[in-house]
């Protein structure tokens, strides 16, 4: 009999930097490996929206689908389940009679639920789980000191990695994939198969920054375009708080989330880059936003189900938050009245894409200016981001919403005075707020200031065009600028 391994692709789809499904086709004589989509991440909240929207969904249907043809050009296949994983992988695994099942680790509590239903399946199979870490720049046991031990403070933590702790080098991707004889492939399921109706099955939108096709190939291409085609890491650290266009950011984020591309391969074509073209702060800057992402991964590692939670790491259940279904509706709907707000949640929308200067500020708004429940606008961020991240998601909303291990406290964010400084010209708020483009820069942010005369004059009637402000948005233009 054949030394069989099963491989549970998860959020690794990719064959570069791959070390866990590497070591399987080293060491297994067939390998044989599998994507399942869990049903349950596809069903709708007790808050009324699906906990996958459309948008990643059809990354993950791209990037599942790109996986499955590389597989292929290396004379193996990949196989497609619908079902609850933890089920599905038992079946498989007595089916094949398989030794071991391979798998990157997980962190959060849904992912480490499903892996201990697993296991428990599994020993009665007498099979093996052999997990591996992949998910960080920086692998977890190569750090200077226990996860019990992480600094409070993000600072702290990058002084002692950038000290103490190397890199680990990419691994290659694997020469052959060799598969049992007799396998039924499966078909990736269409949107409909995962519960979306005809009405939920958007076609992207043209106005999106950039087009989000899934997979390692496009994830190779960005990451190639960004660098060596356009120089715009040259200057990322001047343009990152930027809102339109493709290379304000780099945008690695959505490959990064489903391990379309590795952290690891970025910080080396980043090192290649500052050696052949320039080193300086901007591409010192990108790398220090991968350690920004570890940093909530570890956080995450630590604290666990804290983080989910409206106390948050702080465990602060003193503080009361509202939970008023009209006013969140008013806040995701992109109708509060607040022109930058607005627009940010408009895109958000229209696009599964948010700039982080946008998230910051509308998390703010909901959060500090309403005072509503931030786990409610943290479950639509992961209902809606295309580049959705469970650590980087949950970590930054404990941030803005002063719960988390953040020394300044709550981040409030004055929306008129970010407008004026990131939208100074209302290029962004007229980009996706068409019936405010008449009105002029000096007083498009503040638009409720508009006369009845200047509403004629710039064709937008307030409360009937567009919504007067749901709070007393005229303090922020006196409030000291933050």
């Amino acid at each position: 009999m054949a030394n069989r391994i099963l491989y549970w692709f998860r959020n690794d789809l990719r064959l570069h930097d791959n070390e866990g499904f590497l070591n399987a086709t080293r060491k297994a004589d067939e390998v044989i490996p599998v994507f399942i989509f869990d049903p349950r991440v596809f069903e709708k909240t007790s808050l009324g929206f699906r906990k996958i929207g459309i948008y990643r969904t059809r990354f993950i249907r791209e990037s599942v689908a790109v996986l499955r043809t590389m597989l292929r050009e290396k004379g193996g296949e990949l196989l497609v389940r619908v079902g609850e994983p933890e089920r599905v992988l038992a079946e498989i695994a007595e089916q094949y009679d398989v030794h071991e099942l391979h798998l990157s680790k997980e962190i959060a509590q849904e992912e480490t639920n499903v892996e201990s239903s697993l296991s428990k399946r599994l020993k009665t199979l007498n099979i093996d789980m052999v997990f591996t870490w992949m998910s960080t720049l920086y692998h977890v046991r190569d750090l200077s000191f226990g996860i019990n031990k992480l600094p409070d403070i993000f600072t702290d933590f990058r002084k002692q990695i950038e000290k103490n702790t190397p890199v680990r080098p990419t691994a290659p991707v694997p020469e052959r994939v060799i598969l049992p004889t007799e396998y039924d492939a499966g078909e990736i399921p269409d949107f409909t198969d995962l519960g979306f109706t005809e009405v939920e099955i958007k076609v992207p939108d043209a106005r999106s920054v950039l087009d989000f096709k899934g997979g390692e190939t496009a994830g190779q291409r960005r990451l190639h375009d960004y660098l060596w085609e356009s120089d715009a890491i040259s200057t990322y650290k001047e343009t990152r708080n930027g809102m339109l266009g493709a290379d304000y950011s780099s945008k690695f984020a959505a490959w990064l989330a489903q391990g379309c591309i590795s952290p690891r391969q970025i910080y080396e074509e980043v090192k290649r880059y500052e050696i052949e073209r320039t080193a300086n702060d901007s591409t010192y800057w990108l790398i220090f936003e991968l350690l920004w992402r570890d940093y909530f991964h570890f956080v995450m590692l630590r604290w666990g189900t804290r983080l989910f939670k409206p106390s948050g790491l702080k465990l602060n259940k003193d503080k009361r938050w509202r939970h008023d279904r009209s006013l969140f509706e008013t806040w995701k709907t992109g109708n509060t009245g607040v022109p930058f707000v607005d627009a940010n949640m408009r895109e958000l929308a229209a696009t599964g894409y948010l700039s982080n200067r946008g998230r910051q500020n509308v998390a703010s708004f909901l959060a500090n200016g309403l005072g509503i429940d931030w786990t409610w606008g943290a479950s639509w961020f992961e209902s809606m981001l295309i580049d959705y991240d469970v650590c980087s998601n949950w970590g930054n909303w404990n941030y803005v919403a002063g719960v988390g291990n953040d020394p300044r406290g709550t981040r409030y964010f004055n929306p008129y005075f970010q407008a004026t400084r990131y939208d100074e010209n209302g290029d962004y708020v007229r980009y996706w707020l068409p019936e405010l483009a008449k009105v002029p820069a000096e007083k498009l942010h503040k638009v409720w200031q508009l006369t009845p005369a200047e509403q004629q004059e710039y064709g937008v009637m307030l409360g009937e065009d567009y919504p007067r402000p749901i709070v007393d948005a005229e303090r922020w233009t006196q409030e000291p600028t933050s």
